[in-house]
């Protein structure tokens, strides 16, 4: 570990409010007016969900728990959830590390997140990156360095 990586430490401390919250209304259902709004990633190999809900949604959705919802089940990594998705039900199990985002408008609260990269994927990506970043190394940049009066 060469640093202390507090972007990370502060999304798990904001992934731990809506995996509360979740289990709050998991034991004793929606308080009030309260209702969520959650987007989450379903282009994510660990987000299960029926192939139509995914070809439909191919990168992200955001799913209502209001009115209709069953069997809210909350893990440390993880909930599950059956929704209906054109009348009829359909079980989905989400990851923490694939929220989007977090909104409960009836109390005008909302949380964002950068959505946790999967290992296989997280490797492929950082292979993309650096050979982005490698090509871009080789193109001629410039920069406004050139421009700026130099200090005497």
């Amino acid at each position: 570990m060469d640093t202390i990586d507090y972007d990370k430490m502060i999304q798990n401390a904001l992934r731990s409010v809506v995996r509360c919250a979740l289990k709050q209304v998991a034991e004793h259902g929606l308080p009030g007016q309260h209702h969520f709004y959650i987007t989450f990633r379903t282009d994510r190999r660990d987000v299960e969900m029926p192939e139509h809900v995914r070809n439909e949604h191919p990168n992200e959705v955001t799913i209502v728990m209001q009115h209709q919802f069953w069997n809210l089940e909350v893990e440390e990594d993880y909930f599950s959830i059956t929704l209906s998705f054109n009348s009829k039900r359909e079980r989905l199990k989400i990851p923490f590390g694939a929220l989007i985002s977090f909104m409960d408008p009836s109390v005008k609260f909302g949380l964002q997140f950068t959505p946790e990269e999967p290992a296989l994927e997280h490797q492929l990506n950082k292979d993309k990156k650096e050979s982005a970043l490698k090509s871009l190394q080789k193109t001629n940049i410039v920069t406004l360095d050139a421009f700026r009066k130099k200090k005497k």
